[in-house]
C-alpha cells in the first residue's frame, strides 16, 4: 500500500508540473478492470467528453488494470486526494459509505427496470450523495448487469449446492453473508488474484457477471455458470471531496455532463458485451445453467428480514419495494 500511495504521489507531482506550463488540468482516474472490458469503454468516453466539453482545459488521465491498486486500495488514494477518481463496484463503496449496502442485498430488485427506477431517481442519487462525509462523492451508477455464481468442478443448481464450497467474493459484508447463510465459505480476495486461486483450488467458484467471467479468462477454469442472478449490483464512477472541492462550478459541470451523458454509452455497451460474452461462453463448453431462483430467494430472506430492523436499511429497502409496481 505504501508503494502505491509513493506512486500515485509521484503522478500527482509530475502531472502539477506538467499544468504549471500547460494550464491544463489533469485529473487521475484509476480503476481495476482490464482495458476489453465494457465498463473501461465508457470511461473512455467519459474522459473523451470531459476534454471536448472543458475544450482541453480539463483532461482525465485513465489508470485501468490495477495499475495503481485494488478497488479498496485505489479508493482510499482517492479519500486522501492522491488520486482524483475511480470506478468501484457498489460492493467495496458499501465497505465506506453504509447505505451503499442496501444494492447488494440478494434479489433487492424485481428486475433491471426496478433496478434503474431505483438508481436513476431519488433513492440512487441519496445514496451516491451519502458518501461525501466520507470523502467520496458517487457521480453516476454504471450498469454491471447480474452476479451469478460459476465454479470449477461441481456445478450449483440449488441454493443447497452451494454447502461445503469455498466461493471468492468481493470484501463486502452483504457478499459474504450471502454465501455464509447457504452454507458455502465465502472467502474474499481481490478479483485480480482469483485466478490463480482457482487455478491452485484455493476457491472452488467466484460469483460475477459474464463481461467480467470472459475478461478475466475466469472461463479456463471454470466449467460451470448458474445464472442465479442474485444480485444486480451496480459500479460507480466517484470522485474525491477533496478534488471535487478544488473545481470550480464550470469545471464540475463539465465532469457531471460527462459521467451522466456516459452512462448512455455504457448502457449500450454492456448490453452487446453480454450478449456477445453468454454467446462466447457457450461456445467455450461452459455449461450454463438457468435454474429456478426461488431456493437462492428463500436461502437469503432472513438477511432481508434482519435488515429491516436496521432504522437507515429498513426505510431504503422499504421505499426500493414501494417502486416495484410504480
Amino acid at each position: 500500500m505504501i508503494r502505491r500511495i509513493y506512486l500515485a504521489c509521484i503522478l500527482c507531482l509530475v502531472l502539477f508540473s506538467c499544468q504549471e506550463i500547460s494550464q491544463t488540468r489533469t485529473l487521475i482516474l484509476a480503476h481495476s478492470l482490464p482495458t476489453g472490458h465494457p465498463v473501461h469503454g465508457a470511461i473512455m468516453y467519459f474522459a473523451d467528453l470531459v476534454r471536448e466539453n472543458s475544450g482541453g482545459n480539463l483532461e482525465v488521465k485513465v489508470y485501468p488494470n490495477s495499475q495503481l491498486g485494488s478497488e479498496r486500495e485505489v479508493l482510499e488514494l482517492v479519500q486522501i486526494g492522491s488520486v482524483g477518481m475511480t470506478k468501484v463496484s457498489a460492493g467495496t463503496m458499501a465497505n465506506f459509505s453504509p447505505k451503499y449496502k442496501v444494492l447488494g442485498i440478494p434479489y433487492v430488485f424485481q428486475d433491471e427496470a426496478h433496478a434503474w427506477r431505483v438508481l436513476e431517481g431519488d433513492i440512487g442519487r441519496e445514496i451516491l450523495e451519502s458518501g461525501q462525509e466520507y470523502y467520496l462523492h458517487g457521480l453516476v451508477f454504471y450498469d454491471a448487469g447480474s452476479r451469478s455464481f460459476y465454479t470449477k468442478n461441481k456445478p450449483i443448481r440449488t441454493a443447497e449446492d452451494v454447502q461445503g464450497m469455498k466461493l471468492r467474493v468481493m470484501n463486502d459484508q452483504m457478499a459474504i453473508e450471502m454465501v455464509n447463510m447457504m452454507g458455502g465459505s465465502a472467502t474474499p480476495m481481490s478479483f485480480g488474484e482469483l485466478y490463480t486461486a482457482l487455478q491452485q483450488g484455493v476457491v472452488d467458484g467466484a460469483e460475477n457477471n459474464a463481461p467480467s467471467v470472459v475478461s478475466s479468462n475466469h472461463y479456463e477454469v471454470c466449467k460451470y455458470y448458474c445464472l442465479d442472478r442474485h444480485t444486480l449490483l451496480p459500479d460507480v464512477l466517484v470522485i474525491g471531496m477533496s478534488v471535487w472541492n478544488s473545481l470550480d462550478e464550470e469545471e464540475k459541470s463539465w465532469v457531471t455532463d460527462a459521467a451522466e451523458q456516459s452512462l448512455d454509452v455504457q448502457k449500450r455497451l454492456w448490453e452487446e458485451a453480454v450478449e456477445k460474452d453468454m454467446k462466447f461462453l457457450r461456445e467455450q463448453g461452459m455449461e450454463i445453467i438457468e435454474p429456478d431462483a426461488e431456493s437462492f430467494r428463500e436461502a437469503t430472506q432472513p438477511m432481508k428480514d434482519r435488515l429491516r430492523q436496521d432504522p437507515v436499511m429498513g426505510d431504503l429497502l422499504a421505499r426500493i419495494e414501494n417502486l416495484i409496481q410504480s
